[in-house]
């Protein structure tokens, strides 16, 4: 089925969830969700879940926060 992830066309196996979406697009990007460093938002913005699963047409959008991990340093600290 065709999903849309940060705008590029995909071609996932039907029943195919978020993270699978996301990981067809981008590897690294996948790693980042797993590790809470990126989120994911539905056409009208609102933040689902890794596991959700996706419908044709699905429209999805990857969000890396820019916020450091907690506990390290700033470089010019």
């Amino acid at each position: 089925m065709r999903v849309f992830v940060n705008a590029v066309p995909l071609e996932i196996r039907q029943g195919a969830d978020v993270r699978a979406a996301v990981l067809a697009l981008d590897g690294a990007l996948e790693r980042k969700l797993a590790t809470g460093a990126a989120f994911v938002t539905d056409a009208r913005g609102i933040e689902v879940p890794p596991g959700a699963p996706l419908a044709e047409g699905a429209i999805l959008r990857v969000v890396v926060s820019a916020r450091r991990a907690a506990g390290k340093p700033d470089a010019d600290a």
